[in-house]
């Protein structure tokens, strides 16, 4: 089996490491910069349980050097994802699978998802359908992607926390390559249960980042201090009913009550979300996936989503002002 993580940074390092320290699949990584050099070098470190093991990792800039592959994991951004997509290109056999480890609404959403949106490109992840023509969603396994990890150094990952990658195809059914791919990731010490519906998944991590991110970002808070202000926790709660009434147009289950998930999120910490530790350090950062595609939704759907379209305003107006917006 040969698996390729490109993006290697802190998820797709850590799991390109599991599954190299396994020792079972022929697993290479694209990277670059300074992380690239130090792979090179001294291999993919990672410190789980406070011991460091070192990965022996074939590690390539260009994709070229590797050629077609059984399974591409795409680890990167999702802003990220369409300006890469002449670099991916030659991974890109007859047969491949590409594993989207993107958090947000994915790109390929409406593929075999049924009804009358089936087969509807979302202009807020992939304008004018380039990554949908370009990869095909036909060779999609979807992904809701759970553990903490983080890039301690260039060539090392620290594992913090959680070991699940929720696998699913995109039409529900257990297929033989995500069941295969589910085996291996078991193997590398990792969980990977193989869900029959990956979009109602999706959903439930979404909610979270769909409010907390952005609210963190536009605030400095931290998940506890969000949760804790009862003006803050009301926009919280105001953005998940709207997105909750989205989702249920579309035939997700919600598991979980509104109220449950946002004490769920309080009960994480004094956490810094992803959108704001990428605003503090001048990175580009993931609106359009986790809020401006919710917005495009509800659009599509007829659901009202006043909360949603104020904070995106906000939110955006302050990335773009920071430099750290880019619309794609």
């Amino acid at each position: 089996m040969r698996v390729t993580v490109f993006g290697a940074g802190a998820i797709g390092g850590y799991l390109a490491a599991k599954l190299a320290i396994a020792g079972r699949v022929d697993l290479s990584v694209v990277a670059r910069g300074a992380h690239l050099d130090a792979v090179k070098a001294e291999g993919l470190k990672l410190i789980e349980d406070g011991r460091e093991t070192v990965a022996s990792v074939k590690a390539v800039e260009r994709a070229e050097e590797l050629g077609a592959q059984d399974y591409v994991v795409l680890a990167l951004k999702a802003h990220s994802l369409a300006p890469a997509l002449e670099q991916i290109a030659p991974l890109l056999g007859p047969d491949t699978a590409v594993v989207t480890m993107q958090n947000g609404v994915p790109w390929w959403y409406f593929y075999k998802a049924g009804g009358a949106l089936e087969g509807t490109r979302l202009d807020a992840v992939d304008p004018g359908g380039a990554i949908w023509r370009r990869i095909g969603p036909q060779r999609v396994i979807g992904s809701v992607v759970y553990p903490a990890v983080e890039v301690g150094a260039p060539g090392l990952i620290r594992h913090v926390e959680g070991t699940r990658f929720s696998l699913g195809e995109p039409s529900g059914e257990k297929s033989e390559r995500v069941t295969a791919l589910a085996r291996e990731m078991v193997k590398a010490g990792l969980q990977a249960p193989v869900r029959e519906d990956i979009r109602s998944e999706i959903w439930v991590k979404l909610w979270g980042n769909l409010s907390f991110n952005p609210i963190s970002a536009l605030t400095g808070s931290t998940l506890a201090a969000i949760v804790a202000d009862e003006g803050t926790r009301a926009v919280v709660r105001s953005m998940m009913f709207e997105a909750q009434a989205i989702g249920e147009s579309l035939g997700v289950r919600f598991l979980i009550p509104v109220d449950r998930r946002i004490k769920g999120a309080g009960d994480v910490g004094e956490h810094k979300t992803s959108m704001l530790q990428d605003l503090e350090r001048g990175r580009l950062v993931e609106i359009d996936a986790l809020v401006t595609a919710v917005q495009e939704l509800g659009h599509l759907t007829g659901q009202p989503t006043p909360t949603i379209d104020s904070v995106l305003a906000l939110v955006r107006r302050l990335a773009i002002e920071r430099g750290c917006y880019s619309s794609l």
